[in-house]
C-alpha cells in the first residue's frame, strides 16, 4: 500500500517522510489551510528530493490555468483537486490530476470510478479535520484505485489493510503540532501501512 504524507511545510519533514519510505508529499496551495505553503517555498524543497518522490499540490477552488501555473513554478507532478468538479475540468489541465471524493454517504465512493481518486470524509470546510470514512462502506467496493485519507494514525492505519486500498494519505495523524510533522509518528504509520 502506497503512502502520501500530506501538509508538508518544511524540507525537514519532506526529508524525514522520503527516508522512512513515502512515496508522496502532499503540498497545500490553499491560503486558509494552517498547512498553507507558497509555490516558491514548496519549489524550494522540491529542489532537495531525491528522484522518484511524487509531489502532489493540494488545490481548492482554483482554475485550471492556475492549478497548472502553480504546479509548474513549484515542481509537482500531480494536482490534487480537493473540491467538487466535473469530469471536463481534468481535460482543461495540462498536469495529472487526482480527484477528491469528499464522501458524505457509501454511493460517494464510485464517484469517478474508473479513476484514481482519493476519499475523504465530507466535513464543513476543507481538510486536516482528521475525521474518517465509515470502512463498511468500502466492504464489497473495488478499492485498487482509492486512495484513502481522513482520520488515519500510526494506531489504526493497520484497519484498513485488508480492504486493498492503492494508497492511504495522512496529514494531522502525523503531526507534533499543525503543519509541523513528528518524525516518529511518520515512521510508525509508513511502518504499519507498508509493512507490517
Amino acid at each position: 500500500m502506497r503512502v502520501k504524507i500530506c501538509g508538508i511545510t518544511n524540507l525537514q519533514d519532506a526529508l524525514a517522510a522520503v527516508d522512512a519510505g513515502a512515496d508522496a508529499l502532499g503540498f497545500v496551495f490553499y491560503e486558509k489551510s494552517p498547512r498553507y505553503i507558497t509555490p516558491k517555498e514548496a519549489a524550494r524543497i522540491v529542489e532537495q528530493l531525491p528522484p522518484f518522490v511524487e509531489r502532489v499540490g493540494l488545490f481548492v477552488h482554483e482554475s485550471p490555468e492556475n492549478i497548472d501555473e502553480i504546479c509548474r513554478q513549484s515542481g509537482m507532478s500531480l494536482a490534487q483537486i480537493h473540491f467538487d468538479v466535473e469530469e471536463d475540468f481534468f481535460q482543461k489541465l495540462t498536469i495529472k490530476a487526482l480527484p477528491v471524493v469528499r464522501a458524505r454517504q457509501p454511493e460517494d465512493i464510485e464517484k469517478f470510478a474508473d479513476r484514481y481518486r482519493l476519499v475523504d470524509a465530507f466535513v464543513e470546510g476543507y481538510g486536516g479535520k482528521g475525521e474518517r470514512v465509515a470502512l463498511e462502506w468500502f466492504k464489497d467496493a473495488d478499492c485498487s484505485k482509492i486512495v484513502l485519507a481522513g482520520g488515519l494514525t500510526p494506531q489504526n492505519v493497520e484497519e484498513v489493510k485488508p480492504y486493498g486500498f492503492y494508497g492511504v494519505d495522512v496529514s494531522s495523524g502525523v503531526e507534533a503540532t499543525k503543519g509541523k510533522k513528528d518524525p516518529k509518528r511518520i515512521k510508525e504509520f509508513i511502518q504499519r501501512a507498508k509493512f507490517e
